[in-house]
């Protein structure tokens, strides 16, 4: 249905809702839980994507996570909404908990393989990209490039 929705109007409005949303996140303060998704490629990349709303740095795919939805389930819903991308072997690297815009966020690192290649749909993603993890890109949260070592090396790990 948000397919009728020209992908310009789509944007804006997505914006307008991620800024309603953090402003209730202030007022409110809900315990929050989501999910980060690790999905590497056959040459060990990592896939990041840029968001049409927030900041549009690069990241990894993720989101919030239904009430009764586990951390894979959600891991793999995210990155099949956001990138159309399946996710094979999945697991669990790391649970950290964040403040996010006042609301604490308790985020659940899922990753995996991927032999799919990435397709977004411009609206709320706008880019996506197989990164090697000695070349990330500079746009990137500051906290992530240590992130992403250690979620890699529990990976790489276990």
């Amino acid at each position: 249905m948000l397919y009728l929705i020209p992908a310009p109007a789509h944007r804006r409005l997505l914006r307008v809702a991620h800024a309603v949303r953090r402003r209730w996140w202030r007022w409110r303060k809900p315990a929050l839980r989501g999910c980060r998704v690790l999905a590497f490629d056959a040459e060990d990349r990592v896939l990041l994507i840029r968001h049409s709303y927030g900041s549009g740095k690069w990241m990894p795919p993720g989101g919030g996570l239904g009430r009764r939805e586990s951390a894979i389930a959600g891991a793999l819903r995210e990155l099949r909404e956001e990138t159309s991308c399946l996710l094979e072997d999945a697991r669990e690297v790391a649970v950290i908990e964040e403040r996010l815009h006042g609301a604490g966020n308790l985020v659940h690192v899922i990753a995996g393989r991927t032999a799919s290649d990435p397709c977004v749909d411009r609206r709320e993603v706008i880019e996506a990209c197989f990164f090697a993890l000695d070349a990330l890109p500079d746009f990137m949260p500051d906290q992530l490039h240590d992130e992403l070592d250690q979620w890699v090396r529990a990976w790489r790990g276990s």
